[in-house]
């Protein structure tokens, strides 16, 4: 049994690895994030071909890369919720609780309820941006660029860039203020 596990472990990864360490590449920053994503989708296959067969091995391995790379964009998204949630200095113990239950690695219902319900209106609030804003905090936050990278890439004043980012973060904690206030109430 172990012989066929192995057989099967080494034909995927034969089969697979290239394609999808370029999959992963095209949707990350660095070819590190790549294979450090590559290797987790790698561990989590070895350890599931052991306790259940999976019927359709390429679409399982690029489901669980996307969700790799979603949780990589997620966890860069730390900042983003001390800037969303706390104004001015103001510490809060309901934001704190909340800004803990979104990043946390706890799978209960509840927290991945609240969870898909703060990356839904996270994502609502920015298609409501202008276009130039959405795609800077896009970039800033979700894509780990600098803003000086952005301006080389787009042409645009470093500042400006600032200024856009702002204007985002502003709508965007005003925006997901209501859902904040909705789920601490209780």
């Amino acid at each position: 049994m172990p012989e066929e596990r192995n057989s099967h472990i080494l034909h995927a990864i034969k089969a697979y690895g290239k394609n999808l360490l370029g999959f992963i590449r095209k949707r990350v920053k660095n070819d590190a994030d790549a294979e450090d994503i590559l290797q987790d989708v790698w561990y989590q296959f070895s350890a599931l071909v052991n306790s259940e067969p999976i019927e359709q091995t390429g679409a399982w391995l690029y489901k669980v890369a996307r969700n790799k790379i979603t949780d990589k964009h997620r966890k860069r998204s730390e900042t983003l919720l001390d800037d969303l949630f706390i104004a001015d200095d103001e510490e809060d113990d309901n934001a704190s609780g909340l800004r803990d239950m979104l990043l946390t690695e706890d799978s209960a219902p509840e927290t991945e309820y609240v969870r898909s319900l703060f990356w839904d209106q996270l994502i609502a609030a920015l298609d409501e941006l202008p276009e130039e804003q959405k795609q800077v905090f896009i970039w800033q936050e979700m894509e780990d660029m600098t803003f000086q990278e952005i301006s080389e890439a787009t042409g645009v004043n470093v500042n400006t860039l600032v200024s856009r980012k702002r204007y985002a973060v502003l709508h965007l904690r005003d925006r997901l203020q209501q859902l904040y206030e909705e789920i601490t109430k209780y």
